[in-house]
C-alpha cells in the first residue's frame, strides 16, 4: 500500500468515526431531550465527536500505520532517571523511558526496524545495560548510529544492535573502566578535621576521601574494576563478533568514525539519509520512520530529582560524567 492511499484510508476511518459519533450523540443528548438538557446535548456532543476523532486516529494508525521504523534516541549520560528535577527537564538519557519506548515500538505492528539514535559519553553501568538488552530482544533488524559521541555505555548499547554506522566525525569507543576518588585526607588534616570510623565489615568505608587508601582495599576495588572491564570487553567482543584480544588492544582508545571503522568497531559511514537507505533495503519498501520519545509526567519529574547511586560507565576523555560510590567514582 502506498503513502497515499495509506492516508486516505486512515482519513476514511477516522471521518466514520466521526459521523457515528456524531449520529449517536445527537440522538442520545439532542433529539431525546427535549428542552433543559438541549444545550448540555449540543456541548456534550461536540465533545463525544472530539473524542471519537482521537480514538479512530488510534485505530486507523494501529491498522494502516503510517510509519514502518521506529528510531529511540539515547542522548546525554546514562542514567536510571535522566538527572533533573521538578523544575529542569532530565539531562541526560533515561535508562527505564529509553526501555520503555524499544518495547513499545516492538510491540507496534507497523514497526518493522529499529534505529537507535546514539550521542552519549556513557552512563551508569546496569541501566546501560538495560537499554543493550532491550535493543537485543527487539523482533527485527536493529541499528545504532552514532552522531557525535559513542563512547562506553553507548558502545555498550551498540553491541546489542546488529549494525553500527557513524560520521567520519563521530567520537566512538571508550571500551574501558576508570576508577577514581578525591583524596581530602590531607586537607581535613589542614581543618582540624578528622575521620573516625562507625562501619560493620571491613570493607565497608574502602574508598572514603577522607581517609588515605589501605593497600588492601586499593586491591578490593581494583579488583571490582577489573571484573566490570571483563564483563565489557566479553560484551562487546560478542556483539560485535570480534576477537576479545582485539577489544583489549583498543586500551580504551577513543577514535574518529573513519579510525573505527577501520577496527572493525564500527560497520558503515554514513549520514542519516544513509541509513534511512540502508534500512530500506532490509524491509524491502520505502522507509517511514517514526520518533518514539517519552512522555514525562509530575511523578517522573519528581523522581528525576533523586539521583540513584550506581556504578557509572564514563567516557574516560570523552566525558566529565561519573557516578559516586562511598567517594570512590567508578566510570567506563
Amino acid at each position: 500500500m502506498s503513502d497515499a492511499q495509506r492516508r486516505a484510508a486512515q482519513l476514511v476511518i477516522v471521518a466514520l468515526a466521526a459521523l457515528l459519533a456524531a449520529i449517536v450523540g445527537w440522538i442520545v443528548f439532542v433529539v431525546v431531550p427535549q428542552n433543559l438538557a438541549q444545550l448540555l446535548g449540543v456541548l456534550l456532543l461536540i465533545g463525544l465527536v472530539v473524542v471519537a476523532v482521537r480514538v479512530g486516529g488510534n485505530i486507523a494508525n494501529s491498522i494502516f500505520p503510517s510509519h514502518n521504523a521506529a528510531e529511540v534516541a539515547v542522548e546525554g549520560p546514562i542514567t536510571r532517571d535522566g538527572g533533573g528535577s521538578l523544575t529542569s527537564p532530565p539531562v541526560g538519557a533515561e535508562a527505564d523511558e529509553v526501555v520503555d519506548q524499544i518495547e513499545r515500538a516492538d510491540e507496534d505492528d507497523g514497526v518493522q526496524a529499529l534505529l537507535v539514535k546514539l550521542n552519549t559519553p556513557g552512563g551508569e553501568i546496569v541501566p546501560s545495560e538495560d537499554i543493550r538488552i532491550a535493543a537485543e530482544r527487539f523482533d527485527g533488524p536493529t541499528i545504532a548510529y552514532a552522531t557525535d559521541v559513542c563512547a562506553s555505555g553507548g558502545y555498550d548499547i551498540a553491541a546489542g544492535c546488529d549494525e553500527l554506522w557513524a560520521r567520519e566525525g563521530s567520537i566512538v569507543g571508550s571500551i574501558g573502566v576508570i576508577g577514581s576518588r578525591v583524596n581530602a585526607a590531607d586537607l581535613a588534616d589542614r581543618l582540624g578535621l578528622s575521620y573516625e570510623r562507625l562501619a560493620a565489615g571491613e570493607y565497608k568505608d574502602a574508598g572514603t576521601p577522607l581517609k588515605e587508601f589501605e593497600p588492601d582495599e586499593r586491591a578490593y576495588l581494583q579488583g571490582l574494576i577489573d571484573d566490570y572491564y571483563d564483563q565489557f570487553v566479553e560484551t562487546v567482543a560478542d556483539g560485535r563478533e570480534l576477537d576479545e584480544e582485539t577489544v583489549r588492544d583498543t586500551e580504551a582508545r577513543v577514535y574518529l568514525g573513519d579510525q573505527a571503522a577501520e577496527l572493525g568497531l564500527v560497520d558503515e559511514l554514513g549520514t542519516r539519509e544513509d541509513v534511512e537507505a540502508h534500512v530500506e533495503e532490509l524491509i524491502d519498501e520505502p522507509v517511514a520512520v517514526e520518533e518514539f520519545e517519552p512522555s514525562r509526567g509530575i511523578m517522573r519529574r519528581l523522581r528525576g530529582g533523586a539521583q540513584s547511586v550506581a556504578f557509572a560507565l564514563g567516557a574516560g576523555v570523552a566525558s566529565v560524567f561519573s557516578g559516586d560510590v562511598d567517594g570512590l567514582t567508578f566510570r567506563r
